[in-house]
């Protein structure tokens, strides 16, 4: 809690404190106990522009996060988002209070009544439709009363509605100060519709080499002081690990290939206690697939009947040819050995087909808008029948267009279906028909006109199989292992690098790794090894074996950053380049000074080109990119007259105005002076906060 402490005796004018150290060592008491660090209930988790926050309201918050978030959001992920959503309430709830904005208690109701996932809620909705209050009291009495858990989960759901509604009004104030003048609507309308047109020369920073500069660290570091902003960093950590994959070696997986196999044959078995032996079935003669796998195999038996393309792409074709009773196998599929064994097939034993349903007022499930009568209904289909059998008719056209069923958006298709999933009538239609036929069959939902589009054989197969994995005798040649690699990398003289490339081993690198951070490029969630990395105890050069999900990491910290101003070292990767381009903008300039435009192109060994109908709001010249510079020079100079030498985004340019187009005045510019307004008032909410 000294951390914290010291953090508490700072006085700035607006103090954000992400709380990082408390998140990174302790966070798990925010999950498992009222006693944080030897805090006491009721203490504070941090600090946010001088107000405390309670651990125990936080708390809160995260445990209602987590539940929310399911078992895809890791614990920091739910901790930050909670922090950051705490920060960005306090900080605009401060700014709420001291403008008196406030939601009273008989406004709440009508604040609810303003969220739509309560008021479309069908369970407060009375016999109109129309949202009813009291329904809505009643079932929070009810949940104070038999649901306190839930209870607590709408207070924190009626703060965030009043909270949301406070911060409308907040934004509502801001926007009614953020207007547009039509003056400004005309600048608005003259930077997007004045167009320019000129000649340019363009000699480009490309053209000179990288090399010809050779750029000093103390070039580098000047150009930090006077770029601070730009240069500041967090807390990060450099480091680089050996990962121990816990993997099967090839004598696992030829193991699991013979026990699988052994597991076909029979096999004759002696039992003392009956002074008898008796044949046990093996997978191949075995007459009860679903009580052997349950057995012997990893995966149990599927009784689901499969069509081709259902079945592992690679081993259809053979699965596909099998005879009933006939075994594939071993094959490796999914990371398991596996015997295949063919059970049942039926032929044709999926149908797929389209249908235009036209039904009558009366029949199943009809939909309410159908008002024909069941001879009218007949008409219809028989017509359509005739049509959608004519060579010329598009099926799916006359299903979207005339169909009554569900299917008609996607053109009457049903897709594929077995025996016994569509009505009766239906089912043995589609069954006894050939494929490409057409025709028209009567049920209890209408009239269909239906198309057998395509049939396919189904199989059952039974599969044995085994998970490949490792051994314990690999597992524990694994540990011992990175164990030693761990040992001989803290007492060796070698580097952590050379030491893994004399024993083949792949080093990887995780460059700036943040105090937040828990996911590591190749390793997955670690959030340990963060922590480990900014422990005080933990220094450059350090080394560290961890257990993980699936194997061993060997770690080393190889850099440490702490918050303030880039080094040169750090900095010069974006900097080099920044000073290569002004030192090449010198050069240009200097070698071009007072040339004319056409000595420029000879000298440079450039072409003069021409850009039309350019503008202030989109300054792009074809060729040469996005040169706001060059295009707002053209646009302050008269037609006619040249510039003298550019520095641009992209390299040095002199060009000579040809021709200005002023857009024609209008009568009016409210048009303009609006669109800047709307424009403006939609940063508003995004823009306030920062």
């Amino acid at each position: 809690m000294a951390i914290l402490e010291n953090i508490r005796k700072r006085t700035t004018v607006l103090i954000l404190i992400i709380g990082m150290a408390l998140f990174a060592f302790v966070i798990s008491g925010i999950f498992t106990s009222n006693d944080m660090a030897g805090g006491k209930v009721g203490s504070s988790v941090g600090e946010i522009n001088g107000e405390e926050i309670s651990i125990d309201q936080f708390r809160r918050k995260v445990e209602r996060a987590s539940r929310r978030g399911g078992p895809n959001m890791t614990s920091m992920q739910i901790v930050n988002s909670v922090w950051s959503q705490v920060e960005r309430n306090t900080i605009l709830g401060q700014q709420i209070e001291n403008l008196g904005i406030s939601i009273e208690q008989d406004q709440i109701i009508n604040v609810i009544k303003s969220s739509p996932g309560i008021v479309q809620n069908p369970q407060f909705l009375d016999e109109n439709g129309a949202f009813d209050e009291m329904k809505f009291r009643d079932f929070i009495a009810e949940l104070s009363i038999n649901a306190p858990a839930q209870y607590q989960d709408w207070l924190q759901d009626e703060e965030s509605i009043i909270e949301g509604a406070k911060e409308q009004s907040y934004y509502s104030l801001i926007r009614a100060g953020v207007g547009a003048t039509l003056k400004e609507g005309e600048l608005d309308y003259k930077l997007s519709t004045d167009k320019v047109d000129l000649r340019y020369v363009r000699v480009p920073y490309t053209s000179i080499a990288d090399s010809t500069f050779i750029i000093s660290k103390a070039e580098i570091s000047e150009y930090i002081k006077a770029h601070k902003e730009e240069y500041k960093q967090d807390p990060a950590r450099d480091i680089q690990f050996v990962y121990f994959e816990d993997k099967p070696s090839s004598e696992d997986e030829a193991a699991i290939e013979a026990e699988i196999t052994e597991l076909l044959g029979d096999r004759v078995e002696y039992f003392e206690e009956r002074d008898a032996t008796d044949t046990i079935y093996g997978f191949r003669n075995t007459k009860d697939n679903a009580a052997f796998l349950d057995r012997n195999s990893d995966t149990k038996f599927d009784t689901i009947y499969k069509a081709k393309k259902e079945l592992p792409v690679k081993f259809a074709d053979s699965l596909m040819g099998l005879e009933i009773g006939a075994l594939f196998g071993p094959y490796k599929d999914n990371n398991s050995f596996k015997v295949s064994k063919m059970v049942a097939k039926k032929p044709n034993g999926s149908v797929k087909a389209s249908h235009i349903l036209i039904s009558w007022a009366g029949a199943e499930r009809v939909n309410p808008e159908v008002t024909r009568t069941k001879e009218e209904a007949e008409v219809k289909a028989k017509e359509l029948l005739k049509e959608a059998k004519s060579t010329t008719a598009v099926f799916a056209e006359l299903a979207r267009d005339n169909s009554d069923g569900p299917s008609a958006p996607r053109g009457g298709d049903l897709g594929y279906f077995q025996e016994g999933v569509m009505t009766p009538k239906f089912n043995d239609f589609a069954f006894g028909n050939e494929e490409g036929y057409v025709g028209m069959v009567e049920t209890e939902f209408g009239y269909h006109i239906v198309r057998v589009d395509d049939k396919e054989d189904l199989v059952q197969i039974a599969t044995l199989s085994r998970v490949i994995e490792a051994s314990e005798e690999t597992l524990n040649t694994l540990f011992t292992d990175a164990t030693k690699f761990e040992m001989e990398a803290v007492d060796s003289e070698k580097s952590f690098p050379d030491l893994a490339k004399e024993k083949e081993l792949l080093i990887r690198p995780v460059n700036k790794v943040k105090e937040m951070d828990e996911n590591l490029p190749g390793l997955n969630n670690q959030r340990n090894i963060v922590q480990w990395a900014f422990n005080d105890e933990t220094k450059v050069g350090d080394i560290k074996r961890f257990g993980i999900g699936n194997g061993y990491a060997v770690v080393q910290v190889t850099a440490a950053y702490e918050e303030g101003l880039m080094n040169v070292e750090d900095a010069s990767i974006t900097i080099l380049p920044k000073i290569r381009k002004e030192k090449k903008a010198a050069r240009i300039i200097e070698n071009n000074n007072g040339k004319s435009m056409e000595d420029i192109a000879s000298l440079n060994n450039v072409t003069i080109s021409n850009a039309s109908a350019l503008t202030v709001k989109n300054p792009i010249i074809p060729g040469a990119g996005r040169e706001p510079m060059v295009v707002g020079t053209a646009f302050a100079l008269e037609a006619g007259s040249t510039s003298a030498l550019i520095k641009g985004e992209t390299g040095v340019f002199m060009l000579e105005v040809t021709k200005k187009e002023e857009a024609p005045e209008l009568e009016n510019y409210a048009t303009f002076a609006n669109a800047v307004q709307a424009a403006n008032g939609t940063r508003v909410a995004g823009s306030v906060f920062e």
